[in-house]
């Protein structure tokens, strides 16, 4: 993640856009991506959720 590095063109200015940013990132790793060593999602892996979730469906976007 870019804005950890805390570089000129990368970093947050805001502690709002920082914390979004962030909570952008945990969402997409627990509920998006497939673990590696999982094979599954962690959200999967610890019975909150049983599929994996499209960015559709983070972002709550109807699909037409």
């Amino acid at each position: 993640m870019r804005r950890m590095t805390r570089l000129t063109n990368g970093f947050s200015k805001k502690w709002d856009n920082l914390r979004g940013a962030l909570a952008l990132n945990f969402a997409y790793y627990n509920f998006c991506r497939i673990h590696k060593t999982l094979r599954c999602t962690p959200a999967m892996e610890a019975g909150i959720t049983n599929h994996i979730w499209e960015l559709a469906e983070l972002f709550n976007y109807k699909e037409a």
